[in-house]
């Protein structure tokens, strides 16, 4: 009895193969060239931009001075006890793309991810340096011989120094620019430095010039998130299927009668940096970065058919249109509840924020009791408590300050070290001063157990004054 041949179990995962897309010209292409270059600038050249603050503080607009736990950006200082400054941004920045999401689907991944926009500067050296789609893919198919290796030798020089620079810039928000730049030729810059550079000059090489979509696709948490932040109102990117099908090719240059306006040209796949068909309705890949609706246009355009048989479309319109009706306007799409539910809670932040930080005070100031012992008896009966103070001076100047309790507290402030009640603090820096308060003997903090208690911080010459309540521990007979 013979049995039967043993079958290999089919393979579950395919190869990648390259997408080449093809050149588009159009609105939403020329957006994207705009929106890529101002972003590229805006990332390579800031670090460069310089603002006065004073011989104390560098000049640097935009810096993460992690040496000294600040965060300099323009006209504002976010020390480390600061950082709901950045929690807040980063609130923003998260209902910002809910809002964007909700109100036209993927925009930030089509037209700001830096994926994208790195993905499409390869692209756009690859077309420079190779040809357009037919011939990249001409040039990928054919054997290792001397037109491919010096090709590919003259676009991967140019992805790297693009990845380079991309990662050196990122290094640049880090510490003084040109002092670093200096550094880094010479051979000075500290190992961290090049190990980020290296790093980051890596990534980008690989995940612009090789994994492209494939990050959007497996990588990326976003496209399984976005569903979650969309609904039927949602203007997304969408085939009028009810008007290009049946679809078929152009008989002597005119569309057969009951054809839909679709030619079938695969124009918009040609084009698509996903290298997926839109015809086959909404997909996970789609990254809405609209040079589908483009590609689509110029051939509509083409053979005389309206534009727009792929474009920005809600399901609501789709039902709308099916049925012959005109759709809702675009400013019904993306004011709604929910937008604009998104829209007030972010404005309700980024408000919160500006109110706080100018009101925030330039003094900050901690003060810690000392527990062993919470007090001492000195040999004339005087209760003495002694306390921790940080006294940070947030401003681009020295300053002195003078410490105080009120008056009728009855009680009586000395600094450890100091003839008087008046301390120095430089400029952007934490002075760390002992404390003592002393209660006369018999006076009614030194009889009391726990005396709630106020002392003040007061710039000289200027109005500026902060308080902080503690307690001062006395003695019960």
């Amino acid at each position: 009895m013979s049995t039967p041949e043993a079958t290999e179990p089919p393979s579950l995962y395919a190869a990648r193969e390259p997408i080449f897309p093809r050149r588009v010209y159009g609105k939403f292409r020329s957006l994207k060239w705009w929106l890529l270059g101002l972003m590229l600038g805006i990332y390579y050249i800031t670090p460069w931009i310089r603002w006065d603050r004073g011989p104390s503080l560098p000049d640097q607009a935009v810096l993460l001075d992690l040496a000294h736990r600040r965060f300099f950006f323009f006209m504002i200082e976010i020390w480390p006890h600061e950082f709901y400054f950045v929690a807040g941004l980063l609130v923003m920045a998260g209902l910002g793309l809910f809002l964007f999401t909700s109100a036209a689907g993927r925009v930030w991944c089509g037209y700001a991810c830096p994926q994208t926009v790195w993905t499409d500067l390869f692209i756009l050296v690859e077309r420079w340096v190779e040809g357009d789609r037919n011939a990249r893919i001409r040039l990928h198919r054919q054997k290792w011989n001397a037109e491919k290796i010096r090709k590919n030798a003259v676009k991967w020089s140019a992805w790297f120094l693009i990845a380079m620079a991309t990662g050196g810039a990122w290094v640049f928000y880090f510490t003084d620019a040109p002092t670093l730049l200096v550094n880094l030729f010479t051979g000075q810059a500290s190992a961290v430095a090049y190990l980020t550079i290296l790093i980051l000059t890596g990534t980008t090489f690989a995940f612009g010039g090789f994994a492209r979509e494939q990050i959007c696709i497996y990588a990326c948490p976003w496209p399984r998130i976005q569903a979650a932040m969309m609904d039927e109102d949602t203007l997304t990117i969408a085939y009028r299927d009810w008007r290009g099908e049946p679809r078929g090719k152009l008989h002597k240059g005119a569309i057969a009668e009951g054809q839909g306006d679709c030619i079938d040209c695969m124009a918009c796949v040609n084009v698509c940096p996903m290298g997926i068909d839109i015809r086959d309705g909404q997909q996970l890949a789609c990254i809405t970065c609209g040079l589908c609706i483009d590609a689509c246009n110029d051939t509509m355009d083409k053979i005389g058919r309206p534009r727009d048989l792929i474009g920005y479309l809600a399901l609501t319109d789709e039902t709308a249109e099916r049925a012959g009706a005109a759709p809702k306007s675009v400013w019904k799409h993306v004011f709604r509840p929910r937008t604009i539910l998104y829209t007030v809670l972010w404005a309700g932040v980024g408000i919160g924020l500006i109110v706080a930080l100018f009101l925030r005070s330039p003094i900050d100031v901690n003060v810690t009791p000392v527990r062993n012992p919470t007090f001492v008896t000195l040999s004339d009966g005087t209760i003495r408590n002694a306390y921790d103070v940080r006294l940070r001076n947030k401003q681009g100047a020295d300053a002195v300050f003078t410490i105080s309790v009120p008056f009728d507290s009855g009680l009586v402030a000395e600094l450890e070290g100091l003839s008087g009640l008046s301390v120095n603090v430089n400029a952007n820096e934490t002075l760390s001063q002992r404390v003592y308060l002393n209660a006369p003997r018999g006076s009614q903090p030194a009889t009391t157990d726990r005396t709630q208690i106020r002392l003040w911080f007061e710039e000289l010459g200027t109005t500026n004054r902060v308080h902080h309540d503690t307690v001062f521990n006395g003695k019960v007979e």
